[in-house]
Parts: structure tokens; sequence; C-alpha cells
């Protein structure tokens, strides 16, 4: 039989279930109320320890001797953005802080060698963080060099070898830049600003605007950012005390005590290359991260200088206790001397140590001095040598 509901007594149905939700919604409020009064009360504990304060600006900053011009509009502003941005991104800023001990000196002494201001070191730490990683530009290393960039100063790269993770010869390439970029607006922040956003880049900007200096321009987010990030970096790295970040000497990673052999011929396997020096593949690695594959090929002959640990030294720091028990220093200052000497380097002859040999008879047999034998290695002519010893001797 089939039910017929009027419409009225539809309409009374849908209103009485309307009528007893509401009755359960409020009950269930009510429920939750009563419950409630037997929760403790807010202390507010975590506001009461936990407290957010302002970073202190410095009165007076300069960029590589250039001064910052905080009394201009919005400059204090955007260096307090960056250095608030920076010390309260504590775990990142804290490695940066610690790394910075490693590889600062060896930057300082480049620089300083190509007559580039000590700040541009900053510029470094703003551009990786001293750590190797690859923008989505391509760009590698600790300066972010993009590969045709690198090419263009010198640096090889290719599946077994990218020297932008060179420390040394990447550093030297941005230098080779700054130079070029100072000979074309003698003005270090400006040389600053342009390495993130390009030579042509910043000079249409200082046309288009008829301005001439970096804190005045309109320019990219990214770009307005870039100086003021350095900025930032100088503050926390120069006095990291002020914003909150205290390092002990022991917490600080320091440069790794090593020497420099230079080889002029293929390494086919990088692992038992490390084994015969002492050493394992990963330590290898670690110290020369700018070989990329497990060999090193090399038909052109050409000099590399690898990396090692000194010898007979713990490295407690790199998480394990490694030596390297070779008993010269090969350092890559006797390849610099030599290349100097005629404008070439000669043929690199490795020799091995036999029994009952000595300097002096060393010198003879290849006709060269004990002088130059012992400048080329860094040892002095007294030193007592031993069988499997190995000298880097420079054909004549």
């Amino acid at each position: 039989m089939r039910l017929n509901l009027s419409k009225k007594l539809k309409e009374r149905l849908k209103n009485g279930f309307f009528v007893m939700g509401s009755v359960v919604l409020l009950a269930f409020l009510l429920g939750l109320l009563n419950s409630s009064r037997d929760i403790a009360p807010d202390t507010n504990t975590f506001s009461e320890s936990y407290k957010i304060f302002p970073v202190p600006l410095p009165d007076t900053i300069s960029f590589a001797g250039e001064k910052v011009p905080m009394n201009h509009f919005g400059v204090r502003e955007n260096l307090e953005q960056e250095i608030l941005v920076n010390t309260y991104w504590q775990s990142q800023t804290m490695l940066m802080l610690k790394r910075m001990h490693r590889y600062f000196p060896a930057i300082e002494q480049i620089l300083k060698k190509n007559g580039i201001p000590e700040d541009f070191k900053y510029l470094a730490m703003a551009e990786s963080g001293f750590s190797y990683k690859v923008s989505s530009a391509g760009a590698s290393g600790f300066w972010q060099l993009l590969k045709g960039t690198a090419e263009g100063y010198g640096l090889e790269i290719n599946h077994d070898i990218d020297e932008r993770y060179n420390l040394e010869k990447s550093t030297e390439a941005a230098c080779k830049y700054f130079e070029e970029a100072y000979a074309q607006f003698h003005n270090w922040t400006l040389v600053a600003a342009s390495y993130n956003m390009g030579l042509a880049g910043v000079e249409k900007e200082l046309l288009k605007q008829r301005e001439n200096n970096y804190y005045d321009l309109e320019l990219n987010s990214e770009t307005a950012r870039y100086v003021y990030r350095i900025l930032a970096l100088k503050a926390l790295g120069n006095n990291p005390k002020q914003y909150g970040f205290y390092l002990k000497t022991s917490d600080v990673y320091n440069p790794v005590p090593s020497t420099v052999v230079v080889v002029d011929s293929t390494i086919t396997d990088l692992a038992d290359y490390a084994i015969s020096k002492g050493i394992n593949y990963r330590i290898l690695k670690m110290l020369n991260p700018w070989l990329l594959s497990d060999k090193l090929p090399n038909v052109d002959k050409r000099l590399y200088a690898i990396t090692m640990p000194v010898k007979n030294v713990p490295f407690e720091d790199l998480g394990e206790y490694i030596t390297f028990v070779d008993t010269t220093s090969v350092t890559a200052k006797a390849a610099d001397t030599l290349k100097k000497n005629d404008g070439k380097a000669g043929k690199l002859i490795i020799h091995i140590v036999k029994q009952g040999e000595n300097i002096e008879s060393i010198a003879k047999q290849y006709k060269v001095s004990v002088e130059k034998l012992c400048t080329w290695n860094s040892i002095s002519d007294t030193i007592k040598l031993k069988p499997k010893d190995e000298l880097m001797i420079f054909e004549q």
C-alpha cells in the first residue's frame, strides 16, 4: 500500500527533525562547557619563558670601505629585515658561523692577493652558506658560478672535474669578475649587486633611473635584498654574541691541516690512490670536492693539486682518526714557483726513494741542484730520507 503524505505533513516532519537536531547540538556544547571546567587554567608559561626581541642595528656600517647611508629612507628597515631573518633562522646561521672559521682564512688570503676588499668573503657566505649546493639555474660552488662564467675564467668543468668546487680556483675566478666589475662601476657596492644581477642589468638601471649608487636604486626583489643580506652576515659574523650566537673555540670548524700533492698523470682509481696515501676514498673526496668521479683522467698531462691531510695529524673534528702517512710535504707553491721559471713547468717526475739514496745522490741523478730539489718538495737539505718516500722532480 502506498502512503501519500500531504505537503503540510511533510513540512511538519521536516521542522521536527530540525528542532531535534538543534537540541542534540546544544546538549553536546553544554557537555563540552561542563567538561572544560575540569581542565587546569592556562598559566601562560610559554609566553613567559619564550621572548622574541627586535634585533640591534649598528649605528654605522660599511661594505668594502663604502659607508652605508643609514639615514636614507628605507635603508635601516631593509637592513633590519635581513638581520632579523638571519638572526631567527638560528640553525642555518649557526652553521654558517661555524663554517666560516674553516673557509675564511683561505678566501681572505686570495682576496688580499688580488686587491679585492675583505668584505667580499661575506658575499660567498651569502651565496652558498659554505655548502656545496646547486641553484635552480645551475650555479655551483661556494661562489655559485654558472658553467659558462666559470669556464670563461679558466675553470675546468666536465664529467670528472668541476673546479667550481675547488675553493682556491673558484675564489680566483670570482676575483677576476670583481676586478672587471670595479673597472666598470668604480664602486664596490655596485660590484656586489652586479654579482647577483649582472653587469648589464645594473648598468641599465643606473642609466634608466639616473642614479649612481645601490641604495637609491629601485631593483628586483632579489637584488634589492642582496647587499643587505651581505651586510647582515657581516654584522652577525663580526659580533655573533650581540645577536645571541655563543660559540666556544671548540665549537667552530677549523681549517683542516693539509698539504698538496701535485700530479700530472692519470689516476685510474681514486680509491686505490687514496689507500696508497694512507687515507680512504671518503676523506679524499671531502678534501677535494672538485673530483666528481672515481678517477682523474689527464690526457693533456696538466698539473693538478690534490689536497691531503697533513702527515701524522689525527682529525678528531672529522669524526675519526685519520693520518696521512707520506713523509714528504709537497705544496702548490713548488709548482707555482717552477711555472714562473722560464714560463714553463717542465715534466713532473715522482721519484720513489730507494735504500741508500739521499738528497745529494738523487739531485745528481736528475742533474738538478740540491737547493731546487728541496724547494720543490718544501724540505730542508738535512732531512733523512727513508725508502718509499716520494720526491717531486721537474725535469729541466
